[in-house]
């Protein structure tokens, strides 16, 4: 591909800005603001995330955190109640850690340049490049799964687009798509119009070529390639592993226990998970209580992005209470306020499933 010589780029971001003002989506609650913070925060969400997901989750963040100071100033603890079941909760941690580094750093608002916010806690260039276009208007490309779809099958790029030699030639595609627009785009509709296209129209795995406005440049559509790019991944086999969760109640409470920053579900509070029932039955016979009168509920799986996990929840109701104090970073939490503690998704679900699907978002 000869970037500075496909002709095709000259009229590739006026006609997705074209496409996204009569197609894209207008109605989204983050679109609509020049508000760096804002669009900050629904594109961190938006990270290996859903729209549909997303929504409630930004809207409830932001009536809790309405700016970056009221972020900043809060502490991890009471920040992670609002991502909790949002997954990848590095990126809540991140999120805390850039809102501080901006009131320290920063004057308490955002760094006008792409460049500039790249260097935030993590922001990285795709991410800055968007918060950029859409609040500044900066004429600045950016790079993730959808547009990365885009890009491969309009130029006919080869490789696994995760690949270095793949994405920079991606990276030089997306720059040359912008240098050579004539006109200059209106950057917040090309940016919104890339991320649309590829969600509504360059789908993964049933793309809707006769709605594409490219359709009629477009590499793999000429070539009947649409199902070989992008380029598949090679899979690879996720390792399977097994954990029990107590379930330890006791005077209208459960017993949970915070989990380690970093590390999986960091910040939150999960049931206490033991490797194997010998494991089990010891913890439960050091809070006084038989073993044998725990009962196994059903299990289930829940996917990380590198392997799988198999929970097997074991309920026990004390049948008197329970006197003893928990270990450090362990608490009993009354049934009534589990809506407003920071749960992974799969715990909440077993916990919803045996007390109150009300807190379940």
């Amino acid at each position: 591909m000869l970037l500075n010589k496909d002709p095709r780029l000259h009229t590739f971001a006026n006609t997705i800005v074209d496409w996204q003002r009569r197609h894209g989506r207008h109605h989204l609650p983050w679109q609509g603001t020049r508000d760096p913070y804002r669009i900050w925060l629904s594109e961190i969400m938006l990270q290996q995330t859903q729209v549909a997901t997303v929504i409630g989750y930004y809207e409830r963040f932001l009536s809790r955190f309405p700016d970056i100071q009221t972020l900043a100033s809060a502490s991890q603890e009471e920040v992670m109640p609002y991502w909790a079941g949002l997954g990848y909760y590095a990126r809540a941690r991140n999120l805390h850690r850039c809102a501080q580094a901006l009131c320290t750093d920063w004057g308490g608002a955002f760094p006008k340049t792409s460049a500039e916010i790249a260097t935030l806690p993590g922001i990285g260039r795709s991410t800055a490049a968007a918060i950029a276009a859409f609040a500044y208007g900066e004429r600045c490309p950016i790079m993730d799964g959808n547009v990365k779809r885009v890009f491969t099958r309009y130029f006919g790029i080869e490789g696994i687009t995760s690949e270095r030699a793949t994405e920079q030639l991606l990276w030089r595609s997306a720059e040359a798509a912008l240098d050579q627009a004539v006109p200059a785009p209106d950057m917040a509709a090309y940016t919104q119009g890339l991320m649309d296209l590829g969600s509504q129209c360059c789908t993964r795995s049933r793309p809707d070529c006769p709605q594409c406005p490219l359709q009629s440049n477009c590499y793999a559509f000429a070539h009947s390639r649409q199902r070989e790019l992008p380029a598949p991944k090679k899979k690879k086999t996720s390792p399977e592993r097994q954990c029990k969760m107590l379930i330890l109640a006791s005077s209208g409470a459960i017993l949970l226990e915070q989990r380690p920053s970093p590390g999986i579900w960091g910040g939150l509070w999960s049931l206490p998970q033991y490797e194997d029932e010998q494991a089990l039955a010891t913890a439960c016979a050091n809070w006084g209580q038989s073993p044998g009168t725990a009962q196994k509920m059903a299990g289930l799986v829940h996917v990380f992005s590198h392997f799988r996990l198999h929970i097997e929840p074991w309920y026990l109701r004390a049948e008197t209470p329970i006197a003893a104090e928990p270990a450090p970073r362990q608490a009993w939490i009354p049934v009534g306020d589990l809506s407003a503690t920071a749960l992974p998704a799969p715990v909440k679900k077993i916990l919803g499933g045996l007390f109150d699907e009300s807190f379940l978002f």
